[in-house]
């Protein structure tokens, strides 16, 4: 009995380390090269949470969620952080420290390795490859901006602006909601916007809000404003046709109250038009 035991015992153990997520030496990571006066941009997939920099020889800020700028730090910001420290000699192919780049689901880290300001082989830019990264487990409720992209491109693939589920016409333009889908806790809105004109559409806001059904005095209208978790296009501005997929975390509301989409131009005397949905449009909800 206690040899079938062990046996299970050491089988259960050599599937947990096939499948466990195999820790990382620093002997492992990835080099990347950094050269003083250069700054070095990390493109990360999906925004990016969190940077540790192991050492004050590196510095870096985020210029946008996707990108981390870092560079060596100037001989002059060293001497104000410690009049002490004395102007760093680098030797070609010096190790000056660790970068950790954190995302919504992964972890990347790389050795920051000197190279000489002479090289022509400088590297200026890298972008986190999927050999990089390690995940992170989150709730699996959760999605990252990647996986969030992912699921609307899928969306955008399916032929269904024929049969819309709302639409709204004026100002000789066409605003229909093509169809709902839920996945895990996310609702995603197929949107589909035609202008019908010869004068361009330039997109002031577009805004989504839960409203009363009737509304008897505007001073009694309890409006609360939603906005979207994701949107696949950030475009602005639509000459014919623009179709886009807004991502919305799971909500509800009341049969008294709609969802009031409104879309309006970016003009004086612009052109606005809105349309109603009605819960029961997010309850009929498609899966994918």
């Amino acid at each position: 009995m206690k040899s079938i035991l062990y046996t299970l015992l050491l089988f259960a153990i050599t599937v947990s380390a096939q499948t466990a997520t195999k820790d990382k030496i620093i002997s492992e990571l990835p080099e990347i090269d950094i050269t003083e006066g250069i700054n070095l941009h990390i493109i990360s997939p999906e925004p990016i949470q969190y940077v540790d920099l192991s050492t004050e020889q590196l510095t870096g800020d985020l210029p946008t969620t996707n990108i981390a700028r870092i560079k060596i730090t100037d001989d002059q910001e060293s001497e104000e952080k410690e009049k002490s420290i004395k102007p760093i000699a680098y030797l070609d192919r010096d190790k000056i420290g660790i970068i950790t780049v954190v995302g919504q689901s992964f972890i990347a880290q790389y050795k920051a390795v000197y190279r000489n300001s002479e090289s022509l082989n400088t590297v200026t830019n890298i972008h986190i490859q999927p050999e990089a990264m390690q995940p992170i487990e989150f709730d699996k409720m959760m999605f990252s901006n990647l996986e969030l992209r992912k699921f609307a491109m899928d969306i955008i693939k399916k032929k269904s602006e024929n049969n819309p589920i709302r639409q709204e016409k004026d100002f000789n333009l066409s605003f229909q909601l093509n169809n709902v889908y839920v996945i895990s806790d996310y609702i995603f809105l197929d949107m589909t916007f035609k202008n019908n004109s010869n004068l361009s559409y330039d997109i002031e806001a577009l805004k989504f809000s839960i409203e009363d059904k009737k509304i008897h005095k505007a001073t009694n209208n309890q409006s609360i404003e939603m906005m979207p978790l994701f949107q696949l296009n950030p475009q602005k501005h639509f000459k014919k046709n623009f179709r886009n997929i807004y991502v919305f975390k799971k909500f509800t509301y009341p049969n008294s109250k709609v969802m009031m989409i409104r879309l309006i131009e970016e003009q004086l005397s612009g052109r606005t038009i809105e349309m109603k949905v009605n819960y029961s449009d997010i309850l009929k909800a498609d899966t994918f």
